[in-house]
């Protein structure tokens, strides 16, 4: 067994890739805010693959953890050298490991805040990179505005000099370059949100501006926010992963990254201080982020949440069991092709038809084990994003809807917190106490669920939704999900 840092990477068996690189020729050129699955099998993954080609050396990773729970991983990866393995699997069983050394440090801002400012204050860092989450840009769920009543961002405010939160701690570092006469870096948003490069200005420059206003202007017409679309199925690492990497290649490695083979960067080239050439590993660089970001939300990500409580309810556990079924292979389908591909402009360079098969075969991957739980988690955010979007556009163009308000039904339905078998459902949700107490009602009161105006508006007064929402609800009680997905399949449309 060999345990992974700098030393011993060059003794790994000769089938695991390892940098072809001299790491210690590398310097930072990026802080990296919220270094989770996703961005050590994405950005980082990318950023290795340009230095195995002698590229981008003083571009290397900086990065930040701002939660207590990223303690851990700092940890972790400082005592492999910032090392870590990613392992790529195939559906065929093959499995891909492959050695990232783009990561050159990790700050835990928690032990050291000024660390980190000062940090992204060097004039070296020319982009500070964000993957945290969609919960992590403070929006507030009503006004959709900038939540200054936040409690890490009143006291942030209250000590801007000694910050904690994400946003506290970029802004300050902007303000001390601002003094010392250097340019500001470019923010990027690598977080799977649409327009995430347009939510994240709107959220620092409101920070900047509950700070001092003047800044906030600064802020938002000197600093750069590129829009992005980002896309890799990275399951959580579980101790089986550590496990079978160990004993499949021999390595010691507390904390590798398992992804499918699949990967897409679609990147809005607006970097003043220049950028590493990321279009030589194959990220597209484009004017318009837009038309790729819509496709990804309302086909793959609308897609699970179409997938995934009704398999949930049916008895599955994984997302590759679903797709392996052919009855929900033929809703998925019907989804995409009936109603989110009829929203979408098109995509230059995409071929949409095979888009969606491409989904369906990267959904069943059985290598991947993306747990259904971990797709029905915080469903208040994403629902509102992903699908109703796809619901108003079909409703206002008389298209269909059938099986998009079927998936919000089946929220509902998942939303009372027991299976079809009896078993309690653990919801995960920042709204679960509420979203649970309405679903309790969901026999005796089933529209109340979309009476919730603070996530779906006014569609409950849509009177076809309404009546398609409250007939898959119903089928739902009565017969069982996968009863109700043979009706929806088999049944004529809505128009």
């Amino acid at each position: 067994m060999t345990r992974l840092n700098n030393q011993s990477v060059g003794q790994l068996a000769p089938s695991i890739a390892v940098p072809l690189y001299e790491r210690s020729a590398l310097t930072p050129g990026i802080v990296h805010v919220g270094v989770g699955g996703f961005h050590r099998a994405h950005q980082a993954m990318y950023l290795d693959a340009l230095m195995n080609q002698g590229e981008a050396l003083d571009w290397g990773i900086i990065g930040v953890g701002v939660m207590p729970g990223d303690k851990r991983m700092q940890q972790a990866l400082a005592a492999q050298d910032y090392l870590y393995t990613l392992v790529i699997k195939h559906p065929d069983g093959e499995y891909e490991p492959r050695v990232i050394g783009s990561m050159v440090g990790y700050l835990f801002a928690p032990d050291d805040s000024e660390a980190v400012i000062e940090q992204m204050a060097d004039p070296a860092i020319r982009v500070v990179s964000l993957t945290v989450t969609e919960g992590g840009y403070n929006v507030h769920p009503v006004s959709g505005e900038f939540n200054l009543d936040e409690p890490q961002v009143r006291e942030d405010l209250a000590t801007p000099a000694r910050p904690s939160s994400s946003f506290g701690l970029i802004v300050e570092a902007l303000v001390r370059r601002r003094e010392r006469g250097v340019a500001p870096f470019t923010v990027m948003s690598c977080d799977n949100i649409q327009g995430n490069g347009d939510v994240a200005r709107r959220m620092f420059t409101a920070y900047a501006c509950a700070r001092d206003s003047e800044l906030g202007e600064w802020l938002k017409a000197e600093v750069a926010f590129p829009n992005a679309m980002v896309d890799r199925i990275t399951p959580v690492t579980a101790q089986a992963d550590i496990d079978e990497l160990a004993r499949r290649f021999g390595v010691d490695d507390a904390w590798p990254v398992v992804c499918e083979p699949f990967t897409q960067w679609v990147l809005e080239d607006h970097f003043p201080l220049g950028r590493p050439p990321f279009e030589r590993v194959g990220v597209q660089l484009v004017e318009d982020v837009e038309p790729y970001e819509l496709m990804k939300l309302r086909l793959l990500n609308a897609s699970h949440q179409a997938l995934t409580y009704f398999g949930y309810l049916a008895g599955y556990r994984y997302a590759h069991e679903v797709c392996q079924d052919a009855l929900f292979v033929e809703f998925l389908l019907g989804y995409m092709r009936e109603e989110g591909a009829p929203t979408l402009s098109p995509v230059p360079g995409v071929d949409l038809e095979a888009y969606q098969l491409t989904l369906i075969e990267r959904f069943a991957n059985p290598e991947i084990k993306d747990t259904l739980a971990r797709l029905c988690a915080e469903s208040s955010d994403r629902i509102p994003k992903w699908l109703v979007p796809v619901i108003r556009h079909q409703l206002a163009y008389h298209g269909e809807i059938k099986r998009s308000a079927a998936v919000v039904a089946s929220w509902a339905r998942y939303a009372e917190g027991v299976d079809e078998q009896g078993e309690p459902i653990e919801v995960v949700d920042r709204l679960k106490t509420s979203l649970m107490a309405v679903a309790a009602n969901n026999r005796a009161q089933p529209s109340a669920f979309i009476d919730n105006r603070e996530l779906f508006g006014d569609l409950a007064d849509q009177p076809r939704f309404r009546k398609a929402y409250l007939e898959a609800l119903d089928s739902l009680h009565r017969h069982g999900a996968r009863a109700t997905l043979e009706t929806l399949v088999a049944s004529k449309g809505t128009r």
